[in-house]
């Protein structure tokens, strides 16, 4: 421990990534500060510990998915012999709000218990700002402010929906993913604006809980990930009720009487239409606006404003580290930086020598008929190694049940294989519970597997899983 210092490490941000350097160091034995303080939404919308993914994110986004799913299952109850169902009653929304704020709540209980009574850890609800390389500045919420110092400083503050900067008034027109799990009015009939995976994900299940929803899209669905895979999903939420308007943007916003009177251009001709809600879900920026980065050296990413750090985690002030989703080039998602910090603390105070990798981290979007992948997209994988060294077995299939219920759509999987070596490069599957497929095939293409390992695998019956390891359709 160096006295000449108050904190050996110093943590500004409490989401998933902060909270995990917290933990990791405190039980090393380290003097750790953090510094935690949540900027209201433009409604006001304001949350307790742990970043995003417990409160505005992950945890209510699968809540809600998942009740939708539940909602779905009503049509086919009554086909199944359950009697006494009504498939067409209605869902209430404050119910699942309430419901879902009170999982959420307990989450945050469970943090604020730990930081508080956990010996070696010194908590501050107060904004975080870097005075020097050593200092940190911290400001509560009637200004008043002080200092602290560390050896260690790492930033983990995440990012904020981002808003377009020319419709005026937009942020007070609009919501985004940091309103809409605590919202106390139903949202009604909704335009969903984006096309990244939490439009998808939140167009779906407002759709399932049956709210008349539109999706504007300005180009292609789910950018990043594999193209055929993504379209797939898109229409199968047109088969479940929701709507797209593609190859454009809203062009203005309008307060008609408490409703949104939203205009676009599309074939060079003007449209319109009226909603109860427009939800913006185009993207997500960096929140490190007023950290002090430039006054002490840390480089940015001028567009974006994330923060241009190393595979280790260090920025370009040797002390002074940034994880999770406001550093540039990182996957914005809670187990990439909950696993950066804790290799982060080994590295730097239990010999380690791993670093984050990125290219074989296993995901879901979490859509009406969901989607995990891992690993390339056909896309990016033609891109680096050539179509004519590759093959690529698909599998399109009905699961048990839905035939049974009579459920429409079918699900899709898709293996890439390089050709000289056999290894599976990349695994995509769109079907229920993808979340629990995809983690197990995870550790497969983790370890490097070939196809004819897959293809030695007995699949179990009848499971959707074994479509993966009896896939033999060469595309």
């Amino acid at each position: 421990m160096n006295p000449q210092y108050q904190y050996d490490i110093f943590v500004i941000g409490g989401g998933s990534g902060g909270l995990t350097v917290v933990d990791e160091a405190q039980m090393l034995g380290k003097r750790v500060g953090l510094a935690d303080y949540i900027k209201p939404s433009p409604h006001g919308t304001q949350w307790g510990t742990g970043g995003t993914c417990p409160n505005v994110g992950c945890i209510p986004k699968k809540l809600m998915h998942m009740t939708a799913l539940i909602g779905e299952i009503r049509h086919e109850l009554t086909a199944t012999g359950w009697q006494g169902i009504d498939p067409h009653s209605n869902h209430d929304w404050n119910t699942l709000v309430n419901e879902v704020q009170r999982q959420v709540k307990g989450i945050n209980k469970a943090n604020d218990d730990w930081l508080v009574t956990t010996n070696g850890i010194t908590y501050y609800n107060k904004l975080g700002k870097l005075k020097d390389d050593h200092t940190i500045e911290l400001i509560d919420k009637d200004g008043q402010s002080g200092f602290v110092t560390a050896e260690y400083i790492v930033i983990a503050v995440g990012s904020r929906p981002s808003f377009p900067n020319d419709i005026p008034n937009v942020k007070q027109l609009t919501i985004t993913s940091d309103d809409l799990f605590s919202l106390k009015k139903a949202p009604g009939k909704t335009l969903v604006v984006g096309a990244s995976y939490v439009a998808l994900e939140c167009a779906g299940f407002l759709t399932g809980l049956g709210y008349d929803v539109t999706v504007m899209v300005r180009s292609i669905l789910l950018r990043g990930f594999d193209q055929e895979m993504a379209e797939r999903i898109g229409e199968f939420m047109k088969i479940q009720g929701t709507k797209f308007i593609r190859g454009t943007i809203p062009n203005s916003i309008e307060d008609v009487e408490g409703k949104r009177l939203v205009k676009w251009l599309l074939n060079g001709q003007e449209q319109s239409d009226v909603y109860d809600t427009v939800l913006l879900a185009i993207g997500r920026s960096a929140d490190t606006q007023n950290l002090g980065l430039e006054q002490v050296g840390v480089q940015t990413n001028k567009e974006s404003g994330k923060i241009i750090a190393n595979e280790s985690d260090l920025t370009s002030v040797p002390n002074i580290f940034a994880i999770g989703d406001c550093v540039q080039g990182r996957l914005e998602l809670t187990p990439t930086a909950i696993m950066c910090g804790k290799r982060l603390i080994k590295r730097l105070y239990s010999n380690g020598n791993q670093v984050m990798e990125y290219s074989d981290v296993s995901t879901t979007v979490f859509t009406p008929l969901e989607y995990g992948c891992v690993g390339y997209s056909e896309e990016a994988a033609v891109k680096k190694f050539g179509r004519e060294n590759l093959k690529i077995f698909t599998s399109e299939f009905t699961p048990l049940f839905w035939n049974f219920a009579n459920r429409k759509g079918t699900c899709y999987a898709k293996l890439i294989v390089k050709k000289d070596d056999d290894i599976v490069i990349g695994f995509h599957y769109l079907g229920p519970d993808a979340a629990e497929v995809t983690q197990g095939f995870g550790v497969v293409i983790k370890l490097k597997a070939k196809k004819n390992d897959l293809d030695n695998v007995v699949g179990i019956h009848p499971s959707v899983a074994e479509e993966i390891v009896q896939m033999q359709t060469w595309k």
